[in-house]
C-alpha cells in the first residue's frame, strides 16, 4: 500500500482530521443499471430529507467547508465534491454515468457526505501520497473542468505533483475503463471514534465500500489503513 503522510497544516486547520485510505485490485467496467438505480434512489431519498441550504449542514460536508475556511479557501466558490453532488441531485439534474468505479464513489459520497478521492493506483508515481495545502500558481488539471486554482485547498500529491483535492481529482490519475488498481482517499475532518479506532460511520462506510467494490468491479485484495494524529 501507499504510505500516507498528513502535513501539520491539515491538522492545524482540522484538529480532528482522520484519513481512511483504501486500495483494491479491480476490474472496472461500464456502470450497471442496478448500480445507477441505487444512485438515483439515493438522490430521491436526499430530496425528501434536505433542502439545498441544508446540504452544507450535513456533518461531513460542514466539516469539510470549515477546513476550507480555516485554510483560506471560500467553499461557496470551490465547493467540496460531495456538496456539489448533493446540489445536483436536489436540483433534479441527476448524475451522468461515467464508469462503475467513479459511480461507486459518487454513491458513497451521496450516502455519507464525504468528498472521496478515487484514483488509478498505477498512475500514481512513487510509494507515498502526502496531504498538504495547495500553493499559489501550482498547476492542477481538474477532471472535466480544466485548470483549477488549488491555492489553499487540501491536496494529495505524489512524486509528480497534485493528485486530488476534495473539490476535484486530477486528469493525470483519473480512473478509466482500463483501471485495474484502485486507490481511494476519504478525508474525514473531525468525528468521534470508538474503542476500535473507527467511528460507527467509518466502519459502516468501509463495509459499504467493500460490498459495492466486490459486487460491481470484482474487487479483490481490499486493504485499508486509518491515519490519525
Amino acid at each position: 500500500m501507499k504510505q500516507i503522510i498528513i502535513t501539520p497544516e491539515i491538522y492545524s486547520a482540522a484538529p480532528g482530521f482522520r484519513e481512511l485510505y483504501i486500495e483494491a485490485d479491480v476490474v472496472n467496467g461500464e456502470t450497471q443499471d442496478e448500480l445507477f438505480a441505487m444512485i438515483e434512489a439515493q438522490g430521491e431519498r436526499l430530496r425528501g430529507l434536505l433542502t439545498i441550504p441544508e446540504i452544507a449542514q450535513r456533518p461531513a460536508i460542514a466539516a469539510t467547508r470549515a477546513a476550507y475556511k480555516a485554510l483560506g479557501k471560500e467553499p461557496n466558490r470551490y465547493r467540496p465534491s460531495a456538496e456539489a453532488l448533493h446540489r445536483r441531485m436536489l436540483q433534479g439534474k441527476g448524475l451522468y454515468r461515467i464508469n462503475a468505479l467513479v459511480d461507486i464513489i459518487n454513491l458513497l459520497s451521496l450516502r455519507y457526505g464525504y468528498s472521496i478521492g478515487g484514483f488509478d493506483a498505477d498512475k500514481i508515481t512513487g510509494p507515498v501520497l502526502t496531504l498538504g495545502v495547495g500553493r499559489e500558481g501550482e498547476p492542477f488539471e481538474a477532471i472535466g473542468r480544466g485548470a483549477l486554482n488549488i491555492a489553499c485547498l487540501p491536496i494529495f500529491r505524489d512524486e509528480t505533483g497534485g493528485v486530488g483535492t476534495p473539490t476535484s481529482d486530477n486528469e493525470r490519475t483519473k480512473m478509466t475503463l482500463a483501471t485495474r488498481r484502485l486507490a481511494m482517499t476519504v478525508n474525514i475532518y473531525g468525528e468521534a471514534t470508538d474503542a476500535a479506532g473507527l467511528t460507527g460511520r467509518e466502519a459502516d462506510f468501509l463495509r459499504d465500500a467493500t460490498s459495492l467494490l466486490e459486487t460491481y468491479v470484482q474487487a479483490t485484495n481490499i486493504r485499508h489503513q486509518l491515519i490519525e494524529p
